[in-house]
C-alpha cells in the first residue's frame, strides 16, 4: 500500500487535498533555497517528489473537484423532452442493428446457457425441468380433483341456484367466483406448493416454478372466463354476466383463455432467458417472436367471431371492414412494439382498450343489477346501485388509464403539483375538469334514475277520479319538467366548475352572461311570458298530462308541454302547439264531475208522469249497469217540462258522471228512452204543418215557413 493511500484511509479526501497542497508548496519553498532546519529523511524527499510530478497533481485535483462535487446538491433534473426525428432514426438503427446481432449470436448464447443448465440438472441426479414440470402438474391436478370430488354439493347448488333477483344474482355470482378461485388454488398447492417442498438447484427452481405459476395463470383466466361467460351450458339457467350469445360465448371464452395463457408463457420464458444470461436484443428478439403469435391469435378471434355479435340496429361500417380495421389496428401495435415506440404503443393500446372496457363493464353490470319483473313492477329502468356501480367502474378505468399513460409517458403526477408552469397548469386544470365532469355525471343520473323510476311507477292507472289517479297525472306532468330543468342545472354548474378549474376567471363570465341575459330578455319578451306564464298555469294545477282543456278557439287532450308551450291533441286528431302567453282563461273539461243535460219532445197526448217512471227505471237500471256503475256519479232522471213546444212537450233530463264518460251514457240512454216509449205508447214528437182548403197564397207562404222554421230547430238539436 502506498503512502498517498494510507493518507486516504486516514483523512477524507478534501483534507487530503489541502493536505497535499500544503505539502506541494513547502516543496516548491525548499526547491527555492530556503535552508532545512534538519535534515530530512529519505521516505519525506521521495513524497516531496512524488508531489512534484504534474500528473500527480492534476490526480490530486480532480480529486478535490469529485469531492466538491459530491457534498453539492445534485442540479434540478430537466424535464424529459420528445427525442428528435433523427435521434429516433439512430436509436432505431442501434435497436434494428442489435436485433440482427443477436440473430448471430443467438447460438452461442444458448449453447451457454444450455451447459449451465446442464450444470444443474448433472447436479440433479439428471432429472430434466420438462420430467418435473409434468410430474408437477399430474399432481396439481390430482389436488384439483380431490377438491372437484369434495365440493360435489357445492357444485349441485350452484347448478340450481336462482338467478330471479338480484340478490339472488349476486350471490350465485359470489358462490361461482369463490369456486372457481378454490378450484385454482388447490392446482397451484398440489403443483407449485409441493414442488417447493422440496430443495432443487436454483436455475431448475426458477424454470419449473416459472413454467407452473404461467399454467396456474392460464387456469386461472379460463376459470373467470367460465364464470363471465358460461361457454359451456346455455347460459347457466338461463343467466351470463357478460350478455352474449351461446356461441359468442364460446369463442370469446376460448380465445381470451389462450391470449392470457400465451402471455403468462411468454413472459416467464423471457425472465429464464435473462436468468440464463441472455443478453437483452437476444431476450428482445424471442419477445418479438412470441408476440407474434398473440397478434395471430387477435387476428384470428377477429375474423373468426360469430356474426350474431353484429345483430341489432344496422351500423354504417360492414362486418368485413371492421374486421380489417381491427387487423391494421393488431399490426399497428405489434409494429410499434418492435420499433421501440413505446408511448405511441400504451396511447393506441389505452384508446381502443379503454371504451371496450367501459361498454363491456356498463354491459355486465346492467346485466347483474338489472331488476327483476316483481321488482320492476312492469317498467324497466336503471337503479341507483346500478348506476353508481357502473360510473364508479368507469371512474376507475379511467384513472387507471390515465395513471398508466403517466408511467409510459414518464409523465410524475406528484411533481406536477409543486411544479408550476403553463403546460403544467393546463393538465391540472384539465384532470380537474375531467374529475368535477364524472362527478356532476354521476349525480345528474342518480337524479334521472329515480325520477324516470317514478315516472314508470305513474304508468299504471286508477279508479277515474281518485285521489291517486288525480295524483298519478299530476306526477307525470311535473316530472318530466323536474327532469329537464335539473339537466340544465347540473349542466350549468359543472360548465362553470369546469371553466373555474381551467383557470378561467368565472365571475366576469357570470356578470357578463348576466347583461347578455338582461338585453335577451328584452329582446324575447314573448318567450320570456311563456315560460313565467307556464311556470304559474303548473303552480295553479290547471291542467295536467291526459285532460281536455279548452282555451278561447284551441280544445283538445294535454299530451305533453315544454317550458314554453302545451301541445294539445284536438279529438279529431289535429294538434295544437300553444304558448303558455296565448292560453288565457282555461275550461278544464276533465275535473271532478261533469253534468250532461239531454231533451226529448213527446206529444202533447203523451202520459207525462208515466214517460218520468220510464225514464227514472231506465237512469236507475245504468247506475246499476257494471259498465256504467264507476262513472256514474248521479243517476239520470227527468227535470220536468222545460217547455211548450210548436209540436209538444220538451222534457228535460240530466245525468253527472265522471269527465269524459258522459257521452257513452247519453247515447245508451236515448236509446232505451225510444224503446221504452215505442212499447208503452208515448210517441215522441216530429214538426207536423197542418194546410186549410182554398188557394190563398199567404197561408201556404206561412205554413212553408213553419216547416222551414221546425227543420232548422231540429238539425241545431238531433237529439
Amino acid at each position: 500500500m502506498t503512502l498517498f493511500s494510507r493518507i486516504r484511509m486516514v483523512v477524507p479526501l478534501p483534507m487530503a487535498a489541502a493536505l497535499a497542497s500544503a505539502l506541494l508548496w513547502a516543496s516548491i519553498a525548499v526547491a527555492q533555497g530556503t535552508a532545512p532546519v534538519s535534515p530530512q529523511p529519505e521516505s519525506v524527499h521521495r513524497f516531496i517528489g512524488m508531489l512534484a510530478d504534474p500528473d500527480v497533481q492534476r490526480f490530486l485535483q480532480q480529486q478535490s473537484q469529485a469531492a466538491k462535487d459530491a457534498t453539492e446538491p445534485p442540479p434540478p433534473e430537466t424535464p424529459n423532452r420528445d427525442p428528435s426525428f433523427s435521434e429516433f432514426a439512430t436509436r432505431f438503427r442501434a435497436h434494428a442493428a442489435g436485433l440482427l446481432g443477436a440473430v448471430n449470436s443467438f447460438p452461442s448464447e444458448a449453447t451457454r446457457g444450455r451447459s449451465a443448465l446442464e450444470g444443474d440438472i448433472q447436479a440433479n441426479g439428471g432429472t430434466r425441468p420438462i420430467v418435473l414440470i409434468i410430474a408437477f402438474i399430474a399432481a396439481g391436478l390430482a389436488a384439483q380433483w380431490l377438491f372437484r370430488s369434495i365440493s360435489a354439493g357445492w357444485r349441485s347448488w350452484m347448478a340450481r341456484a336462482p338467478y330471479r333477483t338480484v340478490l339472488e344474482r349476486m350471490t350465485a355470482l359470489a358462490a361461482r367466483l369463490l369456486w372457481a378461485a378454490c378450484y385454482v388454488l388447490s392446482f397451484g398447492l398440489g403443483s407449485i406448493g409441493f414442488f417447493l417442498l422440496f430443495q432443487w438447484p436454483p436455475i431448475i427452481r426458477e424454470i419449473v416454478v416459472g413454467y407452473l405459476l404461467a399454467i396456474v395463470v392460464f387456469r386461472l383466466a379460463s376459470a373467470l372466463f367460465d364464470v363471465f361467460l358460461a361457454p359451456r351450458a346455455e347460459a347457466e339457467n338461463g343467466f351470463r354476466v357478460v350478455p352474449l350469445g351461446n356461441e359468442a360465448a364460446r369463442h370469446w371464452a376460448k380465445r381470451l383463455s389462450y391470449l392470457v395463457g400465451w402471455f403468462a408463457f411468454g413472459w416467464v420464458t423471457i425472465r429464464l432467458l435473462g436468468t440464463l444470461a441472455f443478453s437483452l436484443p437476444v431476450r428482445q428478439l424471442a419477445a418479438y417472436s412470441l408476440g407474434l403469435v398473440l397478434l395471430v391469435i387477435g387476428v384470428e378471434a377477429v375474423w373468426r367471431r360469430p356474426s350474431q355479435l353484429s345483430a341489432g340496429p344496422p351500423r354504417r361500417i360492414s362486418l368485413r371492414v371492421r374486421n380489417w380495421l381491427w387487423t391494421v389496428y393488431f399490426v399497428t401495435l405489434w409494429l410499434l412494439w418492435v420499433v421501440g415506440a413505446m408511448r405511441l404503443f400504451w396511447i393506441a393500446l389505452a384508446c381502443a382498450a379503454l371504451p371496450c372496457a367501459i361498454a363491456l363493464t356498463n354491459a355486465s353490470v346492467n346485466n347483474i343489477l338489472r331488476p327483476s319483473s316483481a321488482e320492476e313492477g312492469g317498467h324497466k329502468t336503471g337503479t341507483v346501485a346500478s348506476v353508481i356501480v357502473e360510473r364508479g367502474i368507469r371512474a376507475t378505468l379511467i384513472v387507471g388509464a390515465i395513471i398508466l399513460l403517466a408511467g409510459a409517458l414518464d409523465v410524475r403526477l406528484t411533481e406536477m403539483t409543486t411544479q408550476d408552469s403553463p403546460l403544467l397548469r393546463l393538465v391540472r386544470g384539465l384532470l380537474s375538469a375531467g374529475i368535477i365532469l364524472m362527478i356532476v355525471d354521476l349525480a345528474w343520473n342518480i337524479v334521472k334514475v329515480l325520477i324516470d323510476r317514478k315516472l314508470g311507477d305513474t304508468e299504471a292507472t286508477h279508479e277515474i277520479g281518485s285521489e291517486r289517479e288525480r295524483r298519478r297525472l299530476r306526477l307525470r306532468t311535473l316530472l318530466p319538467i323536474l327532469r329537464n330543468f335539473v339537466m340544465i342545472l347540473f349542466s350549468a354548474v359543472a360548465i362553470m366548475m369546469a371553466l373555474s378549474s381551467l383557470g378561467v376567471e368565472i365571475g366576469p363570465l357570470i356578470a357578463g352572461a348576466g347583461v347578455v341575459g338582461v338585453a335577451i330578455g328584452f329582446g324575447a319578451q314573448t318567450v320570456v311570458k311563456d315560460v313565467i306564464s307556464g311556470m304559474f298555469y303548473l303552480l295553479d294545477d290547471a291542467f295536467r298530462v291526459g285532460e281536455y282543456i279548452q282555451s278561447g278557439s284551441y280544445k283538445g287532450t294535454v299530451e305533453s308541454f315544454s317550458l314554453r308551450s302545451v301541445k294539445l291533441r284536438h279529438h279529431r286528431g289535429a294538434l295544437y302547439i300553444v304558448p303558455f302567453s296565448e292560453l288565457g282563461a282555461i275550461q278544464n273539461m276533465s275535473r271532478d264531475w261533469v253534468i250532461e243535460k239531454m231533451t226529448i219532445t213527446i206529444t202533447y197526448d203523451s202520459d207525462i208522469e208515466k214517460a218520468r217512471k220510464i225514464i227514472k227505471k231506465i237512469g236507475l237500471e245504468l247506475f246499476e249497469d257494471p259498465e256504467f256503475k264507476p262513472t256514474t256519479i248521479e243517476p239520470l232522471k227527468m227535470q220536468g217540462i222545460d217547455s211548450l213546444g210548436d209540436s209538444g212537450l220538451l222534457l228535460r233530463m240530466k245525468v253527472m258522471t265522471l269527465p269524459g264518460q258522459q257521452f257513452t251514457l247519453k247515447r245508451r240512454a236515448l236509446r232505451m228512452i225510444h224503446q221504452a216509449f215505442n212499447e208503452h205508447g208515448i210517441k215522441l214528437a216530429v214538426p207536423t204543418v197542418q194546410v186549410s182548403g182554398g188557394k190563398d197564397d199567404a197561408v201556404a207562404a206561412a205554413a212553408q215557413q213553419t216547416l222551414a222554421a221546425h227543420s232548422a230547430a231540429a238539425a241545431a238539436n238531433p237529439a
